[in-house]
């Protein structure tokens, strides 16, 4: 599989990469994507230069780190390796269930409501 082509699959791996609400700033696309120009791209000072040749291995590697990306993607390893149990601790069974709702309404958040759910936060009624 030639380089052009990886770099393909990589790219579209990352535009199929779920958008991180919480710290729109620093997105695991865009870290990524870095890092694949610069792999694939070499600084102008060395395009005189002959182009280094991948070998099959390099690529197959390659194509098994795109597979991986592609793999979280569609959640494999949750299919494959369910929690159960886990998620619900006896202490207090809605916690994850609870932190991920929390997790999911933040970023939608006005200013007003941040401020209640922070002096919620330190004032316990029991």
């Amino acid at each position: 599989m030639s380089r052009a082509a990886i770099y393909k699959h990589y790219m579209r791996a990352l535009s199929q990469w779920p958008k991180d609400a919480l710290r729109p700033e620093c997105r695991f696309e865009d870290v990524m994507q870095k890092r694949i120009e610069q792999k694939f791209n070499p600084p102008k000072a060395l395009e005189g230069a002959k182009p280094a040749a991948t070998t099959p291995k390099n690529e197959e590697a390659e194509m098994n780190q795109v597979h991986a990306l592609f793999s979280l993607i569609g959640n494999q390893y949750t299919r494959k390796f369910p929690l159960g149990p886990i998620m619900k601790p006896a202490s207090n069974p809605t916690h994850y269930t609870d932190l991920v709702e929390e997790l999911s309404a933040a970023p939608n958040r006005s200013l007003f409501e941040r401020l209640v759910a922070k002096w919620r936060k330190s004032v316990r009624l029991q």
